[in-house]
């Protein structure tokens, strides 16, 4: 890591409250030589904190609007398991089209990359980086700074977390180990015969584990049982 994103870590792990964390964003996206850096986290009762070097007047209008409705970014990084590269989204709707247009016209950038994180009890949080290169360019950059990223990502979730950590335990559903690692095959693309080999069990079997873990979670299906496990921080990927 550059010396002067492991400073600006450094000055993030002496924060006294959350109000603070904002100095901590911008340095970040002086390090990367971005065009803005957001945080995004949102704990387990629904408290939501922002921090974003985007301007006040595109803030302001993302949040009237209710954006997060049509904004593809959002969509897809409430799921996402891995860091989520905007242009491999699908921005075809008339829609994502328009905001994306004005996204770019207010500055926000055309190219960015999303990184989720997890904690316990649900809590849940975005590390976002945006630019105005050309994809081809954007990728590479992304490359580069990838390990970074989610190295950020996760240390700056921690901070948050012991800066405005849960204020009551909420009941939280459990997992037997083998259910978690069921779900954990799914979550990482493998089909059900792939996962119940992987395991060295059968697809009947395999079926059995879902099925309770669907029912602990109070999920609708399979895809939402492992999103909701991921989410809740009982399914490692």
């Amino acid at each position: 890591m550059r010396q002067d994103l492991h400073d600006a870590l450094e000055r993030l792990s002496r924060l006294e409250n959350m109000d603070a964390l904002s100095s901590g964003v911008l340095d970040i996206k002086e390090s990367l030589e971005v065009e803005h850096v957001v945080f995004h986290a949102v704990n387990h009762s629904g408290d939501q904190y922002v921090s974003a070097t985007y301007s006040d007047a595109w803030q302001k209008h993302y949040r009237a609007e209710d954006l997060t409705r049509i904004d593809p970014v959002v969509k897809a990084s409430r799921t996402a398991i891995r860091p989520v590269n905007w242009n491999k989204l699908d921005w075809s709707s008339k829609a994502a089209r328009s905001f994306l247009a004005d996204a770019t016209d207010a500055g926000v950038g055309s190219q960015g990359l999303s990184v989720p994180a997890r904690g316990p009890q649900g809590q849940f949080a975005i590390l976002t980086v945006s630019h105005t290169a050309e994809a081809g360019a954007w990728d590479r950059r992304v490359e580069e700074m990838m390990d970074d990223l989610q190295y950020l990502t996760q240390f700056i979730n921690g901070r948050a977390l012991e800066l405005y950590g849960p204020r009551e335990e909420p009941a939280v559903p459990t997992l037997s180990p083998r259910e978690s690692e069921v779900l954990a095959q799914l979550a990482l693309g493998k089909s059900r015969p792939q996962a119940a080999d992987a395991l060295g069990i059968s697809e009947h079997t395999l079926r059995v584990y879902i099925e309770s873990a669907r029912l602990k979670l109070g999920a609708r299906n399979t895809i939402h049982a492992v999103a909701k496990g991921v989410f809740l921080g009982l399914v490692a990927v």
